[in-house]
């Protein structure tokens, strides 16, 4: 019998007693739920944090011609599939938008067709690189799966919903989000019956009816009932909440893209087309013959290639990707946005080491990936044996800067060798500063060929001197076009807002011209004072010249020119020449 004067233990101190006694006893391997609710404020306050979340939408505005300039930054050759991935991508994304803004369901229309996507083409060619591209651009979670990795429900393997549950993490936990987000399914030929099989392929067939669902339209229940890790969230979403909640993701606007090589379906195409002059009996040989089939791709063809009817009918848009030659290759390692090179100047800038690549080792490397026939993958393979020595025994010495030649592709022992034993040869420092310098007006060539779109990219002007900044800009740091012109645009923005300041300050209204502006921004590229450091030229070494002269004739009005920066003195003696001269009374 309890005493009337004990009191009764609080839940609170119970469990914590007990958490404390499992601790002892079995370390951090065993840990006390219990389903206690939060109190009703706290509840409130998550319940106001989930609906927040829900509330954001999706803010899509590009327009087809904007997304395929946008892929030409990063993606060479492929004209033909960057303007169908652009038009179609942009077109899903509008409607949703206006659907949501006129508040009319188009989508509950009867024959609905979502523009999922089925990419056509060999690998190596970009496709999956071109649906990371346009995700980011638009801001939508991406997720990719293997169409080899996902059966049926029942079989072993991956659920085909599991897919969606993916997304919703990449979305880190926002369902509204997700619901907008991008699946992309490679090897999707993979799962094609096979049509040497006496009776259905049912393992594959399988497969393809369990995408039918998400792909249209379905509720995917993010509980698993075979996922441990997903009951136990579950469980502790009702311990914090004291709720239960099903959450469910609705596909209605998610889209699909699938893709996949297709080696055979080449031959189908040319049996349906019946080409005389090849005749019937000739087999497909080479990669542009294949290509220029695939082209002439139709619904039947990938029935007959052991698609279900319904599957093919879920995507309506098929793109055919090209194979790269050799100098799509080379074009690719021009390309100043292209991650091959950029991933490996990354490689060797983790040990503080500079790498220039020649233009001729460019082209000798995609040569050499061209042997390999497959694609983009072929120069990464390359250059990484090429170049995996250099990576390996580099770091254990002082070169800091590695000229890559022609002869370095063509004997890359020899030449390192070479190097490590004359790091000393003011050669090797002549050599980088001359490819050094060819990678500069490269840049500068490639920003002039672009001009239209980086000016009408960026805020500010494009004078030779802010082209030169950028090109400059490029060769210090590790990063593609777009990431310098952001970061100088940021440098821009900040220098904007010290006019600001300095006028608010001190009721002077100064403008910098446009080369002086690229002087301040050098300095805050290399320096991270550099800002605070021009505040304080502007307030000692013209603010009293300025004071003085809006006193003395009421001008408020003052431009700041590079030469001015340069030799403060000598620009006030000149402005002050100038007013004397146009005010001879003052």
């Amino acid at each position: 019998m309890m005493e009337k004067d004990e009191k009764i233990p609080d839940p609170k101190e119970i469990e914590k007693e007990i958490s404390e006694f499992l601790s002892e006893k079995f370390g951090g391997r065993v840990k006390l739920i219990t389903p206690v609710v939060l109190p009703q404020e706290a509840s409130f306050e998550k319940e106001k944090e989930e609906e927040a979340r829900t509330k954001k939408k999706i803010n899509f505005s590009l327009k087809p011609e904007e997304l395929e300039a946008y892929l030409d930054q990063y993606i060479v050759k492929q004209d033909e599939a960057k303007a169908i991935l652009a038009t179609k991508i942009c077109t899903h994304f509008n409607r949703i938008k206006h659907t949501e803004s006129s508040g009319k369901n188009n989508n509950g229309i009867v024959g609905h067709i979502k523009n999922n996507i089925l990419m056509v083409g060999p690998t190596g060619v970009g496709k999956t690189y071109m649906i990371k591209l346009i995700a980011q651009k638009i801001g939508v979670p991406f997720i990719k799966g293997d169409a080899t990795k996902f059966s049926e429900t029942g079989y072993v393997g991956g659920d085909v919903e599991d897919l969606v549950r993916d997304l919703v993490r990449e979305a880190d936990d926002d369902i509204e989000l997700a619901q907008y987000g991008i699946i992309y399914i490679d090897e999707i030929d993979k799962i094609a019956s096979s049509p040497n099989l006496m009776g259905p392929d049912v393992s594959r067939t399988g497969v393809q009816r369990a995408l039918l669902k998400p792909m249209e339209e379905t509720d995917v229940d993010l509980k698993v009932p075979h996922d441990p890790i997903s009951m136990l969230e579950e469980i502790e979403r009702y311990r914090k909440t004291g709720k239960k909640k099903k959450r469910v993701v609705n596909t209605k606007n998610i889209l699909f893209i699938m893709s996949g090589a297709f080696h055979e379906l080449a031959e189908l195409i040319k049996k349906r087309i019946g080409d005389q002059g090849i005749g019937f009996g000739g087999s497909v040989t080479s990669r542009s013959e294949c290509v220029d089939y695939l082209k002439h791709v139709k619904p039947e063809d990938l029935i007959k290639f052991g698609f279900e009817t319904e599957f093919i009918g879920r995507l309506p848009v098929i793109s055919v990707f090209e194979h790269l030659n050799e100098e799509d290759l080379y074009a690719i390692l021009k390309n100043p946005n292209n991650p091959v090179i950029l991933s490996k100047k990354f490689d060797f800038n983790a040990y503080d080491i500079s790498i220039k690549f020649e233009d001729q080792a460019l082209r000798a490397l995609a040569h050499l990936a061209s042997t390999e026939q497959t694609g983009a993958r072929g120069l990464v393979s390359v250059i990484e044996k090429v170049l995996l020595k250099f990576e390996k025994k580099l770091p254990s010495t002082d070169i800091k800067k590695l000229p890559v030649t022609q002869e370095v592709i063509k004997d890359p022992e020899g030449m390192l060798q070479e190097i490590i034993s004359t790091p000393n040869d003011p050669k090797w420092t002549q050599l980088y500063e001359k490819l050094l310098q060819e990678e500069k007006e490269w840049i500068k060539q490639y920003i002039n060929n672009n001009l239209a779109m980086v000016t009408e990219k960026s805020k500010f002007a494009m004078t030779p001197s802010r082209i030169d900044l950028i090109a400059d800009a490029y060769t210090m740091n590790t990063c593609d076009v777009n990431g310098v012109m952001a970061k100088i645009q940021t440098y821009y923005e900040q220098v904007k807002k010290v006019e600001a300041y300095f006028h608010k300050t001190h009721d002077l209204n100064i403008v910098m011209d446009e080369d002086a502006i690229d002087v301040i921004i050098r300095q805050m590229i290399s320096s991270p004072t550099a800002l605070g450091d021009f505040y304080k030229q502007l307030t000692t070494k013209f603010e009293y010249g300025f004071r003085l002269i809006r006193d003395r004739v009421g001008q408020n009005n003052f431009v700041i020119t590079k030469e001015a920066l340069e030799n403060p003195e000598a620009f006030f003696n000149t402005l002050v020449k100038k007013i004397y001269a146009e005010n001879p009374e003052s």
